[in-house]
């Protein structure tokens, strides 16, 4: 009875962690490829592109799961006539990606008011390109502390392996 209902407790939450974790993996994933998407925005701002037409253009030529999102929000912009801005700060609300709304505020003050936009969206990009660096840097070296004490088992392990015949061999008399 009580293995029951620690079962039905453990299950009950697992696939809540494993959610989340996916979901984890998933706004990285796409933080990843924002940070190209900023490049790309950057790079046709820099060719004279407007603020639409660089943001369609860099949602056209980029591939996977964050730039399908991203195309997929321009897109419905072009129907309902709804600002490029807002829909990519609706979609970082949707996604819990605080850097796509960010990216929603910097692009609708070029949009709405003109500013010169491309050298805070190319910060912006090299922001994200470090915070995913020290992501990666801080994982790895977890996964290196973590491996710490398999290495320290085996270690032991094989010094019980090759000092046991010496040892027997001392207690025996050999």
């Amino acid at each position: 009875m009580g293995g029951g209902l620690v079962l039905g407790v453990t299950f009950f939450f697992v696939p809540d962690l494993t959610l989340r974790s996916e979901a984890d993996k998933r706004r990285r994933a796409f933080r990843h490829g924002l940070g190209s998407f900023l490049d790309l925005v950057v790079i046709g701002l820099a060719g004279g592109a407007g603020v639409e037409s660089a943001l369609r253009g860099a949602a056209t030529v980029g591939h996977g799961r964050s730039y399908a999102q991203i195309r997929r929000a321009l897109e419905v912009t072009a129907l309902t006539g709804e600002t490029p801005w807002s829909a990519l700060a609706r979609l970082g609300d949707e996604l819990g990606v605080t850097e796509l709304a960010e990216l929603a505020s910097s692009v609708s003050l070029a949009g709405t008011e003109g500013a010169r936009v491309r050298d805070s969206l190319a910060a912006k990009a090299r922001s994200l390109r470090d915070h995913a660096l020290a992501s990666a840097e801080a994982e790895a070296q977890s996964a290196t502390e973590r491996m710490a004490f398999p290495v320290v088992l085996l270690f032991l392990g094989f010094m019980v392996l090759v000092g046991y015949p010496a040892v027997d061999a001392v207690l025996t008399g050999f």
